[in-house]
């Protein structure tokens, strides 16, 4: 547990809690009509004692947007890596446990999806399904599957070799009893550190899809959408994109970070 108090678990830890207690508590400080409400008179002011961080092309003030924005990002990212975590912790561990035809035919299924990028394959789920939040969530979640299953199935095959599952299997124990007691509990630290990992990618696809308007809509905040609507703006208010940006930029850097000291701390063979 020592890793936690290094620099890089410190810097992480601190900027995970920090985001994490944003998008928690924005919501409920912080009314919804001081991040909606327009002055134009004050439209592309830069930072001031009035607002701190500037106003948008509309008046609105960059820092409540901003932090309102967290909860949205957070909550799309956190949703659909749990989705892919429904859909691929399945999909992985009974392709690595049994093996043979089914193994076959499941990871072809993974590879078909493997064979796209998976921000362009959450543009095309997204065109498809139509721009909203919900359709964003199974986007991102559906992209980011085949990555956690082949991940999983490589733990799950893995763990099936190892010499105390052959002694279990020789003793009789069902299919059922050995995946619930010796394969999920040996696979679920990396399986924690990828997600973690991924939650930094989500966000940063969910910024994209909102960024080229297939994501979050008005007039809900998000972190992407604030940078889509910057972007006839730079020469003229930076802040506007800079604001947005930066929050996107560190919170994936923390994710990061975080994700390297949780594999430090759950992997073994890191040690």
């Amino acid at each position: 547990m020592k890793e936690f108090f290094t620099g890089k678990g410190i810097v992480g830890g601190g900027i995970v809690l920090l985001v994490l207690a944003v998008a928690l508590l924005a919501p409920l400080l912080i009314p919804d009509t001081w991040a909606t409400q327009m002055d134009m008179r004050s439209r592309l002011a830069g930072p001031s004692t009035t607002y701190l961080m500037g106003t948008d092309q509309l008046g609105r003030d960059l820092m409540f947007r901003m932090l309102l924005g967290a909860q949205t990002s957070i909550m799309i990212a956190g949703t659909a890596v749990l989705m892919s975590l429904v859909i691929g912790l399945p999909l992985g561990v009974i392709s690595g446990y049994f093996g043979g035809w089914i193994d076959n035919v499941l990871m072809r299924l993974v590879d078909t999806l493997l064979a796209f990028p998976a921000l362009l394959l959450a543009l095309t789920i997204s065109a498809v399904l139509g721009p909203n939040l919900t359709n964003t969530i199974i986007a991102i979640g559906i992209a980011f599957t085949p990555y956690l299953a082949r991940i999983i199935r490589g733990e799950a095959l893995r763990v099936a070799q190892m010499p105390y599952v052959e002694a279990a299997r020789a003793v009789g124990t069902s299919d059922t009893w050995m995946i619930i007691r010796h394969i999920l509990p040996n696979i679920m630290p990396p399986i924690i550190v990828q997600a973690t990992i991924s939650l930094a990618f989500a966000i940063l696809a969910e910024a994209g899809l909102s960024f080229l308007g297939l994501g979050t809509q008005p007039p809900d905040a998000s972190w992407g959408l604030m940078i889509q609507a910057s972007r006839d703006y730079l020469d003229v208010a930076p802040w506007t994109a800079l604001v947005p940006g930066a929050a996107v930029a560190i919170t994936v850097l923390g994710l990061n970070m975080f994700g390297d000291v949780l594999r430090d701390v759950l992997d073994p063979r890191t040690k």
